[in-house]
């Protein structure tokens, strides 16, 4: 589909942004769609800067250590060499776009490419800071907000947080089967392997740390400028994953928990009042 800018030139990268939205990230695409006009279009852009690393570092491709450095000597120094750059040069030019985020989006990133391991919970919470608390900041600005600004990041931050650790526990039995586990070792030494019909008692506590980030998360969105409603129930969709390993026995069966589209439906009314 032909996606043109507001002066009416053809935009291919805003098609492949909204594209990629709505391929891979369902829940985060129907919230999409609430957010106001005059933001919306920069969101899908920002969202398909953040995807495209982690995407590359998931798949384990060669040119990911050389893009994510490419990102940072943009934030270093202004330097535009990859895509990802001009994407924030440009919306840098609409949007106080924060750097310090940036950066520790890419040590996350690297922490992914060296398969880093996870001892405490302190390591556990510093990497979904890194690869999903920056995003929530970063979000945040283009967005706009009133009040302290580090008590808005600090609160878009655990919403991000939230969000990553849910993915953590929706996605155990596919990380096993890759060779990864984003659960810390203390956790593991507590509560056991997380084997199917025996981690009821590790997914009460990861769902209870998981849980506290989103109240955290969410009181904090009352604070944004703009598209309240789509953050409101982009966290309400998401957490509602953790409700459903619940409906579904606390990881009695491996797989990974869905949330049925009539219900994906009620979250997102639930969260936009």
């Amino acid at each position: 589909m032909l996606v043109r800018r507001d002066d009416g030139r053809a935009d291919p990268l805003l098609a492949e942004a909204r594209a990629t939205t709505n391929r891979v990230a369902r829940t985060f695409s129907l919230a999409c769609r609430m957010l106001p006009r005059d933001v919306r279009d920069d969101v899908y852009r920002l969202y398909l800067v953040f995807r495209t690393l982690d995407d590359l570092v998931d798949d384990g491709d060669p040119g990911a250590e050389r893009r994510i450095e490419e990102l940072q000597a943009w934030c270093l120094t202004g330097t535009v060499r990859s895509r990802e750059a001009r994407v924030l040069a440009e919306l840098a030019a609409r949007h106080p776009i924060p750097v310090a985020p940036l950066l520790d989006f890419c040590a996350g990133m690297r922490a992914d490419l060296e398969r880093c391991s996870f001892a405490t919970e302190a390591d556990v919470e510093r990497y979904c800071y890194r690869v999903a608390g920056t995003v929530g900041i970063v979000m945040s600005e283009v967005l706009g907000h009133d009040g302290d600004r580090r008590e808005v990041h600090r609160t878009a931050a655990a919403l991000g947080m939230a969000m990553q650790r849910t993915n953590i526990l929706r996605d155990i039995d596919e990380d096993r089967a890759a060779g990864r586990s984003y659960l810390s070792a203390a956790v593991i030494d507590r509560f056991g392997a997380p084997e199917p019909g025996r981690r009821e008692d590790l997914l009460r506590d990861q769902i209870a740390r998981a849980d506290a980030l989103y109240d955290e998360g969410l009181e904090g969105v009352r604070r944004l400028r703009r598209g309240r409603w789509a953050v409101r129930a982009a966290g309400t969709l998401y957490r509602e994953i953790l409700r459903q390993i619940e409906r579904d026995g606390y990881g009695a069966r491996a797989g990974r928990a869905v949330v049925p589209a009539r219900r994906k439906l009620t979250a997102a009314a639930r969260g936009t009042l």
